[in-house]
């Protein structure tokens, strides 16, 4: 099935050549159903690479998904044009009033700023907040996940010595859950942060979460809270083949003298094309995550404001 998006978003080319379809909003009329309502917190500086890259995962499934983008309007970008923000995006104050099964937050490349020194943390507050009354499940991704961690639960990120750059393996830690189904024993993820969360913060919320897959390098990879509504993905499991590359080869040029991301380039060699390792479990968790929300969501989404929630 396909995914509805604004009509004209400059990511419909992209995933019309991977053969990810996509349907306006008249087209969309037509089918007698209820889709999936979806919206996605982008707090990313390049927010169409990003939306390429979400759009590209909540395609693969039979579901029909309708998707709404938001930017913070507390933060002025300064990588994405105003014109395609003010066509594409609405901000919170927009979708307040209304309902969504599910909604995803990006990353964001504040993560070395302690939270209160992030000029849109007080709003990305009342957005969490609101997200417990108008939006059935959660998926928050790295800086997003981090950062709903502190808010929901107080545990605050950790300063790494050397950004944490690459490739890495991940365990499952938690075999049936339904986020990771069809996950294998093991898997590989890209990372790219600063910072991290432990395992003995997790632990010292009394297993408030569950901790769905761990890295023996690094710790936690993907949370989730009990009652499944809230998951919080550390790694980058969203990104593509060149999304790593291009990070490096930014940092390179712009004098940072980065380490090459690990386990990444063939023979750590930048010039030669990195194998694409995730992909598969990109795919999946995604479209776990949207069954998951298709099974679970009351139909009438008003609903979602009476239901308890575990955060």
């Amino acid at each position: 099935m396909p995914i509805k998006i604004i009509e004209g978003l400059p990511a419909k080319e992209s995933l019309a050549q991977e053969k990810i379809y996509t349907i306006d909003e008249s087209r969309a009329k037509t089918q007698d159903i209820r889709p999936l309502k979806i919206l996605i917190l982008n707090l990313m500086p390049k927010k169409e690479v990003t939306e390429v890259q979400l759009l590209r995962l909540l395609g693969n499934s039979p579901l029909q998904v309708d998707v709404d983008f938001i930017h913070s309007s507390t933060h002025t970008s300064k990588n994405t044009h105003q014109s395609h923000l003010s066509k594409f995006y609405m901000t919170f104050d927009q979708v307040r009033d209304q309902f969504f099964d599910g909604m995803i937050v990006t990353g964001a490349p504040v993560e070395t700023l302690p939270f209160d020194q992030v000029d849109y943390f007080e709003e990305l507050k009342a957005i969490f907040e609101w997200s417990k009354s108008h939006v059935y499940s959660t998926a928050h991704i790295c800086w997003g996940a981090q950062a709903a961690l502190y808010y929901h639960f107080g545990i605050d990120k950790v300063q790494l010595d050397h950004k944490l750059f690459g490739i890495f393996p991940a365990q499952i830690n938690h075999k049936g859950h339904p986020i990771i189904r069809g996950f294998d024993d093991c898997y590989q993820v890209p990372q790219s942060r600063h910072t991290n969360i432990r395992l003995d913060q997790l632990e010292e919320r009394g297993g408030a979460l569950d901790i769905l897959s761990l890295s023996p390098l690094f710790g936690p990879d993907i949370m989730a809270s009990k009652d499944k509504r809230q998951l919080y993905i550390l790694g980058h499991l969203e990104y593509d083949r060149e999304t790593l590359a291009q990070e490096y080869f930014r940092d390179l040029e712009a004098g940072e003298n980065p380490r090459l991301p690990k386990n990444y380039f063939p023979e750590n060699d930048p010039k030669k094309k990195p194998p694409f390792t995730w992909r598969a479990h990109a795919n999946l968790i995604y479209y776990n995550w949207l069954n998951f929300v298709y099974q679970a969501t009351p139909y009438e989404l008003e609903k979602i404001k009476d239901l308890p929630i575990q955060v």
